[in-house]
């Protein structure tokens, strides 16, 4: 891990190549560790529209969304539990956000090509007093980060394989979202894609009832 200071985009704290290639590989192999416990999945928003993204979970809580709602839940679709989150997926949470507060939930994404993540908010969470730490793996992606309120400006960066963003204080409840990705521009996934890695305090009890995203 490469603790440089972030660049701060719109209270986005962006750290550019947090992780080095022999983290970024062993992550991988964590994720599909965790992929073998937890199948991935494509999930449907209650609408009824499949989205693009590929996800499972780890932690004690995994986000899923269907006919029913946008939720945490303590069990995959399938039934079984969630794997625990893996120790270096916790490190870098230790680096950017807390060393005493562990997050609950760590949301896996896979970007396959087109794939793309409107924009939204992370609200489904009962304490926004914690920061959402995103890691990306494999191929660039163009992030596009927005206001509290939707509409207004927007600004968008590139996130190359291993950079880390933290959305904690005033863009904790920001509106942010995946444009599109450049397909097989990393060689870190031999068929191209990108993984990213979402850590999140959930705090249950107080979880909200109003859905938001992913």
């Amino acid at each position: 891990m490469t603790l440089l200071p972030p660049l701060n985009i719109r209270g986005f704290q962006v750290y550019k190549g947090f992780l080095d290639r022999a983290a970024q590989d062993e992550l991988v192999a964590q994720a599909r560790q965790v992929a073998q416990d937890a199948p991935f999945f494509s999930p449907m928003t209650p609408s009824g529209r499949t989205m693009s993204v590929r996800m499972t979970s780890a932690g004690r809580l995994g986000w899923v969304t269907d006919r029913s709602g946008y939720r945490y839940q303590a069990a995959h679709p399938k039934g079984q539990g969630w794997p625990e989150i893996p120790e270096q997926i916790l490190e870098i949470w230790r680096g950017v956000a807390s060393k005493e507060r562990m997050p609950d939930s760590c949301l896996m994404n896979f970007y396959g090509e087109g794939a793309r993540m409107g924009m939204h908010q992370d609200k489904d969470e009962g304490d926004f007093s914690w920061p959402v730490v995103s890691v990306s793996l494999g191929d660039d992606a163009l992030f596009r980060m927005g206001n509290p309120e939707r509409g207004g400006s927007t600004e968008s960066v590139w996130l190359t394989s291993g950079d880390v963003v933290v959305m904690g204080g005033d863009a904790r409840l920001s509106y942010h979202g995946i444009d599109r990705i450049r397909f097989q521009s990393s060689s870190l996934l031999p068929k191209g894609g990108r993984i990213n890695l979402t850590l999140r305090v959930v705090d249950q009890g107080d979880s909200p009832q109003q859905p938001s995203s992913p």
